[in-house]
């Protein structure tokens, strides 16, 4: 009997210096979750007044709880700060990991160092739309945007002279309107051309009245070239008398830039205008056009959105991350590759972004680093090496004790 014993102890030994053995061996593994081996004694069915008759493995359970982050400085890299499972696909398989050391696929999508493909939802006015799925950047060139809205908020000078309406405009010549200004305008082909925007004060038609302002707009292609010289106002400016804009915008230009670019239509929108005793400036500026890009890199911000950077300044959410917590995460199976797989026990997942729900925040540049701990490693390292002695020596002793008896 004695000889059984001390074999199942020798097993359980065997089975702790694995586990162990194992840990060491992912101490720098990324997202690495240690194991220990849980243990139970084995006494003989409907016996009582008997000693044990071994030990067996009960389970094995994950330590899953959090590694350090570190700064890795690839943009690429991200790890949870709190819970939640990266989730990933391959071959159909939906699976689960920690370990964020992402990065593209020659088509552009986004994979995981094994090569699952990194799941997530499309974007759409800030969030998430769509049904979870791989994540595809543009690495190539992203095309011109032409611009078709312009806002422009200014502050007029009500102290400015005001002009006769009767005076002809004339561009070249600064004495027949009070400010000026430009806007960038890219043509379809993403030209950077300009329209050229001349303010001038006319006196209000009843005496005491507030004055009204003139625009003129000049279209003038990137080379230089006057597409049009105006002659009459692309709209007339209306205040209240506490200076507030009441009317004029929005108006809409239409150019026909030549040079093989598309007729443009811009609309200028000057809401938030404003007259008073004031220098003139410009408070804002937004245009939703831009000349084409090259791609110059993609990174992932706390809400888990992967974003894509062009040479022209723009920048393109590609898809906000997945993340997947369960409502026994110790129920995950453990596979090759950092990944988990669900199981009954772990339940189904509940799947969230970054931030919502019970989803910690995402930290870009980052990874999580393993959670095994090397001193206390060793330190069961030594303790399993000696319960494996201790076991070989009572079976030894067996051994030398019927070797003994069978010589009597």
């Amino acid at each position: 009997m004695s000889l059984q014993t001390g074999l199942s102890g020798i097993n359980g030994a065997q089975t702790g210096l694995d586990t162990v053995s194992n840990d060491l061996a992912n101490a720098s593994t990324t997202a690495f979750k240690s194991q220990t081996a849980l243990f139970a004694d084995v006494y003989p069915a409907n016996v009582t007044n008997t000693p044990g008759i071994g030990v067996a493995t009960s389970s094995i359970s994950s330590n899953l709880t959090q590694g350090d982050t570190v700064s890795t400085g690839n943009p690429l890299d991200a790890a949870i700060q709190g819970s939640g499972y990266f989730i990933t696909s391959q071959n159909g398989q939906q699976e689960y990991t920690r370990d964020g050391s992402f990065q593209l696929s020659t088509t552009g999508q986004l994979i995981t160092a094994t090569g699952g493909a990194v799941q997530g939802y499309t974007v759409t006015n800030g969030n998430k739309a769509g049904t979870l799925s791989g994540l595809t950047i543009n690495t190539g060139a992203v095309s011109a945007n032409p611009t078709s809205a312009v806002g422009l908020t200014l502050n007029l000078n009500s102290g400015d002279t005001t002009i006769p309406a009767a005076t002809a405009f004339n561009a070249s010549n600064s004495s027949t309107y009070n400010e000026a200004t430009s806007v960038v305008a890219y043509d379809s082909l993403g030209n950077a051309d300009k329209v050229n925007l001349y303010f001038r004060q006319i006196a209000p038609a009843v005496a005491g009245g507030t004055p009204t302002w003139d625009v003129y707009a000049e279209p003038v292609t990137s080379s230089g070239t006057v597409v049009s010289t105006p002659t009459t106002p692309l709209t007339t400016l209306t205040f209240s008398t506490s200076g507030a804009l009441t009317g004029g915008s929005p108006v809409t230009l239409s150019v026909p830039w030549g040079n093989g670019s598309a007729t443009s239509s811009i609309a200028f929108n000057l809401t938030g205008t404003t007259l008073g005793a004031q220098s003139f400036a410009i408070a804002g500026t937004t245009n939703d056009g831009y000349a084409p890009g090259n791609y110059t890199g993609t990174s992932i911000n706390s809400s888990g959105q992967v974003q894509s950077t062009y040479s022209n300044g723009q920048t393109v959410t590609n898809g906000v991350l997945g993340i997947a917590n369960f409502i026994n995460p110790e129920g995950l199976e453990p596979v090759s590759g950092n990944l988990f797989t669900a199981t009954n026990t772990s339940g189904t997942p509940v799947v969230d972004t970054a931030g919502t729900g019970q989803a910690g925040v995402v930290v870009g540049g980052s990874l999580e680093q393993s959670n095994a701990s090397t001193s206390s490693l060793l330190v069961q390292l030594i303790q399993y090496q000696q319960a494996y002695q201790a076991n070989a020596s009572v079976i030894q002793t067996e051994q030398q004790d019927g070797t003994r008896i069978s010589q009597i």
